[in-house]
């Protein structure tokens, strides 16, 4: 088990006055039987006149702030303290074959009413053909389902380019393919999509990933990112809700005490990091993102 401080700090700048932000978060880590959620603290500057935090549809916590005072800067800061260890999954689970795992095609399985919803299209993961084809090379008749979603995986891995100026934020699933590169948002959608295709149920999940600097080197404080993985489900043979099998196609591999997560959803529109409107006259902004994923010792002090 290794204990982290997490710090995402988003900063907007306005050259005009902003007169009303409203705004909601997603920034404070889930408690999960994996990881324990210590502390966590959620500021917004300048003061809001009004933040508030709650669950969503997915048991996720979002916050919610408003800021009605002038201002041309608008800060939201999370601090959290987390401990995490490698997830344990169901082998029997894992071993199901994959055409056995699809919610839609066996509603009376135990789980599968929790998992239809991610079995199904979403804003941002439509279903093309394209990828559905890629997918059925992994998908072979009677595989099991942790395995063919792990080979896909490596294929996805193998065959798509990392590359922040291939994609942006509202890229579709098509224009991921023709491309062959993108970011961890895309080949997360892609995985989906292309799990989603022959029926299985795939969740997208945001966190972060502790990273590690280069030999020799310090840790560059604030120069983490933000990250997105992806989650497939198999259904429990004794008759429990089943497993999720958690899977990073961005580094090619199964999530491990190195992933720090926060939310999931359908798709990166269930869960940004933050999102709002403003009401101001202002014709340029900009945006800053620094995160940082520190390892400590102690877990248990109060964020400042």
């Amino acid at each position: 088990m290794i204990a982290y401080r997490v710090t995402h700090r988003t900063t907007y700048s306005y050259d005009e006055d902003v007169t009303d932000s409203l705004g909601i978060a997603h920034l404070v880590p889930r408690e999960l039987p994996w990881q324990q959620v210590t502390a966590t603290r959620v500021t917004v500057d300048p003061d809001p006149g009004d933040l508030s935090h709650d669950t969503d549809h997915y048991g996720n916590t979002v916050s919610y702030f408003q800021v009605t005072r002038d201002h041309r800067r608008l800060e939201v800061s999370a601090v959290s303290d987390v401990t995490v260890e490698t997830p344990s999954y169901d082998a029997p689970a894992l071993a199901t074959p994959w055409e056995r795992a699809r919610p839609l095609l066996a509603p009376r399985t135990p789980g599968a009413w929790r998992a239809t919803d991610f079995a199904l299209a979403s804003e941002q993961v439509e279903h093309p053909p394209e990828a559905r084809a890629y997918a059925a090379i992994s998908l072979l008749s009677g595989r099991p389902v942790g395995e063919a979603a792990t080979e896909l995986m490596h294929r996805i891995h193998a065959d798509f380019d990392y590359d922040q100026k291939a994609t942006t934020v509202t890229s579709t699933v098509p224009e991921i393919l023709a491309s062959r590169a993108g970011v961890c948002q895309d080949f997360a959608h892609l995985t989906i999509a292309c799990l989603r295709s022959h029926g299985l149920a795939a969740r997208y999940v945001s966190g972060y990933l502790s990273t590690d600097p280069p030999p020799g080197r310090e840790r560059v404080v604030g120069a983490d990112a933000s990250h997105a993985w992806v989650a497939v489900w198999a259904p429990d043979p004794a008759g429990g809700d089943g497993t999720w099998l958690a899977l990073d196609p961005t580094n090619d591999q199964a999530a491990n005490d190195r992933y720090v997560t926060v939310a999931w959803g359908r798709d990166y529109g269930d869960v940004p990091p933050v999102k709002g409107v403003i009401f101001t006259e202002a014709k340029r902004s900009t945006l800053r993102v620094s995160v940082d994923v520190a390892p400590v010792l102690d877990s248990g002090t109060t964020p400042a």
